[in-house]
């Protein structure tokens, strides 16, 4: 089975069997997006909640905000096939990696990106099946197209099977 590996700010669908994987999902968000019945997958490494309030939104790398990367790959799946009424997600990263004495919450950027992928995925009307998402460390995120399985990764928690 092929890895193909999705960097920070990228997304990636596939049609055929994969291994989706995306590394060092700190404060950042993997989101996959998957058809249990075509078995079209997308995964996207997403760094900020929402591109309506940064003046980046106009880089050539949409994918680096939730809101595009789900619409983005939701276009992509569709056009490759997978069907919008069976499509489930899973989410991975959001964690609150610079932490103080005096913690700010407008400063989590991770947990605002957690909040994004759920409201989005909530409008969207796609089931969020699993998560390993928040607290202080990070994280690698696998996909298997195939069966559907996420393993995420971590140096402080070893190996989760969702």
């Amino acid at each position: 089975m092929e890895t193909i590996f999705v960097g920070i700010g990228e997304y990636k669908v596939v049609k055929t069997p994969s291994l989706l994987e995306s590394i060092s999902l700190g404060s950042c968000v993997g989101i996959v997006l998957y058809d249990p019945l075509s078995k079209i997958s997308g995964m996207a490494h997403t760094m900020l909640p929402n591109s309506a309030l940064s003046s980046l939104a106009t880089t050539s790398t949409p994918a680096k905000f939730v809101d595009k990367a789900i619409s983005i790959m939701l276009e992509e799946m569709k056009k490759c096939g997978a069907g919008r009424g069976q499509l489930v997600a899973k989410i991975a990263g959001g964690a609150y990696m610079f932490q103080s004495a005096m913690p700010d919450p407008a400063m989590n950027i991770g947990a605002r990106n957690v909040e994004a992928a759920k409201l989005i995925l909530t409008q969207e009307k796609i089931p969020l099946l699993a998560e390993d998402t928040g607290k202080n460390y990070g994280r690698t995120m696998q996909f298997n197209s195939e069966t559907g399985m996420m393993i995420v990764k971590s140096a402080k928690f070893g190996i989760k099977e969702m």
